[in-house]
């Protein structure tokens, strides 16, 4: 997958981040990578997260930053444009899928049902996107699915915490997980760098 390689082997917990400025974005990134996590999933949740990503791109080389939320083929065409190394969908749609592929990133297409599941991996990808997570049926959900679509491995994302994360990363078929809990939204606001450094580290213990 590209030359990162596999995107579920880069941190056991992948922070998903969201931001007002790209400045916030550059002081996250920063603060991460001083808690020993060098990745992160900058959401398209608000109009920063493409400037977020631009920024990060260059002034903070030394984190894979990749593009979340993509939920519309502009969306990944707009991220890869930023600088995004990866792209994450919620979900898949066949002109979103097209339009990923033709990105050339690595990409984790969201999914939440056993049909969405097979249809991804009908469609030749094994890594995909969990979500929302503990709305979905959680870890239970996973760990039925280890025997059924034994090729299918996940990034369970939504709802996760520091205390359930365990419960995912035990899993056979889980690489990683996705993550909010690392950066809230009042540290953000403040520049409360240090506590979400803090977060990081505690993150990092977890692989």
């Amino acid at each position: 997958m590209s030359e990162l390689g596999s995107l579920l082997t880069l941190s056991p917990v992948v922070p998903v981040v969201v931001v007002d400025t790209a400045e916030q974005g550059v002081g996250v990134a920063k603060a991460l990578v001083a808690g020993g996590i060098k990745v992160i999933e900058m959401t398209l949740r608000t109009p920063a997260g493409l400037e977020a990503i631009r920024a990060i791109a260059d002034e903070v080389p030394e984190i894979v930053v990749g593009a979340g939320t993509v939920t519309t083929p502009q969306r990944a065409a707009d991220a890869a444009a930023a600088g995004s190394q990866f792209l994450v969908s919620p979900g898949l749609t066949p002109s979103l899928l097209a339009a990923m592929k033709d990105t050339g990133l690595p990409f984790l297409p969201g999914t939440a049902t056993v049909s969405e599941v097979l249809s991804v991996l009908e469609a030749g990808i094994t890594e995909m996107k969990f979500f929302p997570a503990e709305q979905s049926g959680g870890a239970p959900f996973l760990s039925g699915l280890v025997t059924v679509t034994p090729d299918a491995r996940f990034c369970p994302t939504g709802g996760i915490r520091v205390n359930t994360a365990p419960d995912y990363l035990k899993l056979a078929n889980v690489g990683c997980i996705g993550g909010t809990w690392l950066t809230p939204a009042d540290a953000i606001a403040a520049g409360d760098w240090e506590r979400i450094t803090k977060l990081a580290a505690e993150a990092a213990a977890l692989g």
